[in-house]
């Protein structure tokens, strides 16, 4: 009988944080359709920071933010990535732009928000926008931004940090712009554990993913921030080994 109220009250719970989050996606998209071609991109940022914040509380999701997020660019944050959550993770802790698959920006609703927070696109299975993207990096720097990767170039499990991609870091090799690395984590409120939830990898499906995050009780999210690196003398292949053994840690910790 317990186990079955509990079961009732944790799928009552899912489907009400449901609710509130199709609506704050609905506003989102409102926002950015009717407000933000009015505002300067520092308001813009700012809201864009805003509404992922309240995303985590309507996900039922609390944000532990360690170290110390970039004060300004130009920086390139690089992180794991475990989930669909930590792009508003991110944002939530300190706006920036993401490099993204140029997939994203088709999605409905989700592809206008991305691009509205400035997300930069890339097609990764090509060469010549490879390097593009840099040039589009490094022009960014120029501008004092904050950019973003995740350079396993896909989610892990959470258990294990996959290989470093290196191709982005040219970008901050050329520039050199300082790189800040950042270790991901979601924990179990209640026991401290490492939770994995949020996760979304392999034959995991999104909606999955979704439902388990919006049915889970006290989770937490941690955004680990380490201390900013300048590549002195590295090239980009070398730099992004040690650059994932630093995110490593900082994930763990």
């Amino acid at each position: 009988m317990a186990n079955g109220l509990h079961k009732i009250k944790t799928s009552l719970r899912a489907v009400w944080r449901c609710m509130r989050l199709l609506a704050h996606v609905g506003k989102g998209a409102w926002v950015v359709a009717f407000r933000f071609p009015q505002l300067h991109h520092l308001q813009q940022h700012e809201l864009v920071q805003a509404w992922a914040a309240a995303l985590l509380v309507r996900a039922g999701v609390q944000l532990e933010v360690k170290g110390r997020p970039p004060a300004k660019g130009p920086v390139l944050m690089v992180s794991n990535h475990i989930s669909w959550l930590d792009i508003p993770l991110l944002h939530a802790a300190r706006h920036c732009r993401f490099i993204s698959k140029s997939d994203v920006k088709g999605w409905p609703i989700i592809g206008t928000l991305a691009t509205a927070a400035g997300t930069l696109y890339i097609q990764r299975s090509s060469r010549r926008d490879a390097m593009r993207m840099i040039t589009a990096m490094a022009d960014a720097f120029k501008r004092g931004e904050i950019l973003a990767v995740f350079p396993e170039g896909t989610t892990g499990d959470g258990r294990s940090l996959l290989s470093f991609h290196s191709n982005l870091l040219e970008a901050a090799v050329q520039c050199d712009a300082p790189v800040q690395p950042v270790g991901l984590r979601f924990v179990d409120g209640k026991t401290g554990e490492t939770s994995y939830a949020a996760t979304y990898v392999g034959d995991e499906t999104l909606l999955g993913s979704i439902w388990r995050v919006l049915s889970a009780d006290h989770l937490q999210a941690v955004v680990h921030y380490g201390e900013l690196q300048s590549a002195d003398g590295r090239d980009r292949r070398s730099w992004a080994k040690d650059l994932h053994a630093e995110v490593d840690r900082l994930r763990k910790s």
